[in-house]
């Protein structure tokens, strides 16, 4: 195998039915590894703003924050009532009422169960490119001039193309 770029228009691609024997085969490969290269650059697009939306879910707080309107835990409280618990106003009562509503425990649960399927979708998106980078990183390695173009311009197409889509 020759270790250096070459213009012919023979060369086995990825696999041995790829085949190519002719300059017409030649611009046909180049054109499907220019499309799989558009295709690696709008994955990387795609797997970006998916980041971005699991990130605003991640980011956002869950719900309204509530505060308790009674005094602090750390204010001294002393209030003794004939036939009462001495507990009843102390900072551990205080502490323990409740202070969220149920609703944004909801909210908290959907949000999360959103933010686990983008990063599934996210997951899978990279797996898919990594694979088709490979790939192309297989294509250059036949070191022909034509299926090395491709990729260049491939992309630099889809780079513009998913600049587009953000």
């Amino acid at each position: 195998m020759k270790m250096h770029f070459e213009g012919s228009s023979n060369v086995t691609l990825l696999f041995d039915f790829w085949d190519v024997r002719g300059p017409a085969g030649m611009v046909l490969s180049a054109l499907v590894v220019l499309m799989l290269t558009v295709i690696y650059e709008l994955l990387k697009v795609w797997k970006v703003s998916v980041g971005k939306q699991k990130l605003s879910f991640i980011s956002r707080p869950p719900g309204p924050v509530s505060f308790s309107s009674e005094p602090s835990c750390c204010a001294p409280v002393i209030n003794y009532q004939e036939g009462g618990s001495s507990l009843t106003n102390s900072p551990s009562e205080i502490s323990l009422a409740p202070t969220e509503n149920t609703t944004t425990t909801a909210d908290t649960t959907a949000a999360a169960k959103k933010s686990l399927l983008l990063h599934c979708l996210q997951c899978a998106i990279h797996i898919l490119q990594v694979t088709l980078g490979y790939m192309l990183m297989l294509c250059i390695m036949s070191y022909n001039v034509w299926i090395f173009l491709g990729v260049i311009v491939g992309s630099g197409l889809g780079y513009y193309l998913g600049w587009l889509f953000l």
